[in-house]
């Protein structure tokens, strides 16, 4: 049969892909394969995914489909008087964006029929209409791949206020200055927006590092109802770029009469220059302009390195969290075993849905193999434009990027699926929860039991009698006592220079600086420390009281993560990053931590609780609980605000603190305000029709106010529900459970063999960098930049990691 009688034949095969369907033709499904890989890219012309030439076969086993458009791009020469483009606007990754006089590539197109790879030329007037048209459209759409690129880093897109074209101005004799403006209500002489409505200049808010303003232009809203205010400074010719705030719509907007409503004031903005940043520029500034002295070891003749488990990851847009948190989980035994040596890119494939980028597993092994395989990990082309030759560097790798992946992990959680910096810390645990669900009928394979662990607190009330409550974790969030200091002569005599300073109108140096440095075991002893419970019942004495809560690990899991809690929160309740050091040994200690359990001559608390009313307490999530405690809050305030939003999340908590905190009853305990509290019965049956027991059923119903939605939501967040873990618990019968049945128990010898370390005032912007202990030696993963690290940072970890010393466990 000829070729075209062929196609001819399979034409029943070939769809015309519609607006609404995803086409990918940039990277292969189930590998880092490009258009410019070696063999390009075979996109199915039934399902419009994307694979790679070893790849496309196995496509074709699975769903016989035989038709493909074969994409090959081929690097071009390019003109040596090539001009240099200019950014036009201030955006990654989105048309128009940065140019960086990338090399220019050649694309031809040609259809494919398999399995014998017969091949037909496009264009073609031969080819049947059908292919034409499918293929044409697939080549004017834009990339799946692209598509989500371009709608994460657009998805703030100002909107035209609402209050812009009716904007009201009162004619009160203001005319504003061209310069030397300050806030009204202060001395500060940066952040100022003006009020369009009536002409006063007033600071902005504070920020969650303490910069910025006092907040006195939200408050004049909050006073007044005027509605909108723009930034002095960014107000120039260009007035698309000035920085124009809705406080009742609280976004950025356009005002498209911002000309007129300047012009009011007596404001000639095609006189004013440009002196501050606007958002969206502060936000790239703080992501492209860091402090690289530490972290990337800067000035340090890093030599790059290449091979399996060197491969880098390209930053898809302050994408460091998830590029330095994926680099030491691939670092592991569990995860490397998992999702690379035990785990062929073919059986993923093959057990996937009809749609591999959608899927988890796949995905992760996707991204293992690139990370380990070494395919991806040579060094990078680069375009010598005096010899219009391509040359290969040895100083750098291109890297791969995460897309597939990024999407996968966050169809859950909607923040991580933005361009926006994101906490680490918050990512790991979203990561390692999507991993452990995923495995939820095979949990002999899931890989993030190595870093699950049992912690125990023993809880004394005045009656002499205890109880002992148990959950499981992964990880181990420490405070930072800088009381512990070790340096202090040398923080005195700092702080005598910086007031001396100070006083003369000089700042200190950069390596004058003098920060506090705490041992990490001063940080572990805080966990394990004695911590008072106000409010405690104590089901001997039949009261509430105050009890001694201590802490111990049940089990020493094969990886443990260590969080260094080094936000916290100051007066005001304006959130701070402690500027400190932690001093983390290679070889540490802590079989001292484990918990003892019951121990002879130690009385229970008796079993029975509460009266019926403190029964139908809600229950507040001890991990959103936690995390505002370390933040400073007050304990009770803590669990009143996960319980008031429905343990729905740390933010929403936080906000809800902020704005309830002068409540004349935030001091009232909860079990007050919850008396006569009922469960309607008929959502506890409705649950119960769901599968959950009824115990769980009516503690998620608390929890949630009431709501099943929110209460099947809550069931699915706290897996260990069934197991009591209330600090009002009366009796140890959590001490016999198989809580941490299952869990590895080393001897609590751990080696440090990574750490992620942060740069910035806060976790919502700055870097993160990754530095791990591999192959005998430290390594420094910076994004796409792999290299032998000289000095690694390990006194700036903000996420410390730490294997078993002998990686040798026991399954108890």
């Amino acid at each position: 049969m000829n070729p075209m009688d062929l196609l001819r034949s399979n034409l029943s095969r070939v769809r015309i892909p519609e607006p609404t369907n995803r086409i990918f033709k940039q990277e292969c499904c189930v590998s880092f394969d490009t258009p410019r890989s070696e063999g390009g890219l075979f996109v199915d012309l039934n399902t419009f995914l994307a694979y790679g030439k070893d790849y496309v076969s196995w496509n074709f086993e699975k769903t016989g489909n035989p038709v493909y458009l074969h994409i090959k791009q081929t690097r071009k020469l390019v003109p040596e008087d090539r001009p240099t483009k200019k950014p036009t606007l201030l955006a990654i990754g989105v048309e128009g964006g940065f140019d960086s006089n990338e090399a220019e590539y050649d694309e031809t197109h040609n259809i494919v029929i398999l399995p014998d790879y017969v091949t037909l030329p496009y264009p073609s007037v031969e080819l049947p209409e059908k292919v034409r048209l499918a293929v044409d459209a697939i080549l004017m759409a834009e990339g799946a791949e692209r598509k989500e690129q371009v709608a994460a880093w657009t998805a703030d897109k100002k909107q035209v206020s609402a209050y812009a074209m009716n904007l009201q101005q009162i004619d009160n004799g203001v005319i504003i200055p061209p310069s030397g403006w300050q806030c009204s209500k202060c001395e500060k002489r940066d952040n100022l927006w003006l009020n369009l409505t009536d002409g006063m200049i007033l600071c902005g808010r504070r920020n969650w590092d303490g910069t910025g303003g006092n907040n006195h232009a939200v408050e004049h809203y909050k006073e007044t109802g005027y509605p909108l205010a723009v930034k002095l400074g960014t107000v120039t010719a260009d007035l698309e770029a000035a920085d124009v705030f809705s406080y009742p719509e609280d976004d950025s907007v356009v005002d498209p009469l911002l000309a007129q409503h300047l012009a009011f004031f007596g404001i000639d903005f095609s006189s004013l220059q440009k002196t501050e940043m606007t958002t969206a520029e502060r936000e790239l500034d703080q992501n492209t302009n860091f402090d690289w002295n530490r972290i990337q070891e800067s000035g340090q003749e890093v030599e790059p390195l290449f091979g399996p488990g060197y491969t880098g990851l390209v930053n898809l847009g302050n994408s460091c969290y998830l590029a330095a948190t994926m680099q030491v989980m691939f670092s592991t035994r569990s995860f490397c075993t998992r999702y690379h040596m035990n785990q062929p890119l073919k059986a993923a494939f093959e057990a996937a849905p009809a749609d591999p980028t959608v899927d988890l597993n796949m995905q992760l092994t996707k991204l293992g193999h690139g990370l380990l395989s070494g395919k991806y990990s040579v060094p990078a082309q680069e375009k010598d434009d005096a010899a219009n030759a391509t040359t290969i560097t040895d100083t750098k790798q291109e890297g791969i990027p995460p897309r597939m992946f990024k999407a996968v992990i966050a169809s859950s959680h909607p923040e991580f699926s933005t361009m926006r910096q994101q906490d680490a810390l918050e990512f790991f645990l979203h990561f390692v929860d999507q991993v452990e669900r995923a495995h939820a009928g095979k949990p002999e394979v899931d890989p993030t039991k190595s870093f699950k662990f049992g912690i125990e607190e023993r809880i004394s009330c005045p009656s002499g009698k205890v109880t002992y409550n148990r959950r499981l974790d992964y990880i181990l969030s420490l405070g930072i006592p800088l009381d512990a200091a070790t340096n202090k002569e040398e923080l005195a005599a700092f702080c005598k220079l910086k007031a001396e300073r100070s006083s003369e109108g000089k700042d200190v140096s950069s390596d004058e600086i003098v920060r506090p440095r705490v041992p990490l075991e001063s940080c572990l002893a805080t966990f394990s420390a004695a911590e008072e419970i106000p409010d405690f019942y104590s089901s001997a004495l039949k009261a509430k009281t105050t009890a001694t809560k201590t802490a111990g690990l049940t089990s020493f899991p094969d990886y443990l993560v260590l969080h260094m809690r080094k936000f916290v929160m100051e007066a005001g309740w304006v959130p701070k990053k402690l500027d400190v050091y932690i001093d983390v040994p290679d070889i540490i200690d802590i079989s001292h931590m484990r918990s003892k359990g019951l121990q002879p001559g130690e009385e229970l608390l008796p079993e029975g609780g509460p009266e019926e009313g403190e029964a139908n307490m809600p229950v507040a999530n001890e991990d959103i609980v936690s995390q505002l405690v370390s933040m400073g809050f007050n304990h009770l305030h803590c669990q009143k605000a996960a319980v008031n939003t429905s343990n729905t999340g740390v933010e929403e908590a936080m906000n809800w603190l902020l704005s309830h905190m002068d409540d004349p009853d935030i001091d009232v305990p909860l079990s007050q305000q919850t008396q006569g509290a009922t469960v309607d019965q008929s959502k506890v049956d409705t649950l119960i029709s769901f599968g959950f027991p009824e115990e769980v059923a009516r503690k998620a119903l608390k929890a949630s106010g009431g709501d099943i939605e929110k209460a099947t939501d809550w069931i699915f967040n706290n897996p260990d529900a069934s197991v009591s873990s209330d600090m009002d618990a009366t009796t140890s019968g959590t001490v016999q459970s198989p809580v941490d049945a299952g869990l590895s128990d080393g001897g609590g010898k751990y080696r440090l063999f990574g750490i992620v370390s942060h740069i910035g005032t806060s976790t919502q912007c700055g870097h993160y960098v990754a530095h791990i202990f591999k192959d005998g030696r430290w390594v420094i993963f910076n994004d796409n930049k792999v290299g032998a690290s000289v000095n690694p940072p390990k006194e700036m970890g903000v996420l410390i990691f730490l294997r078993e010393a002998q990686q040798l466990s026991v399954a108890r």
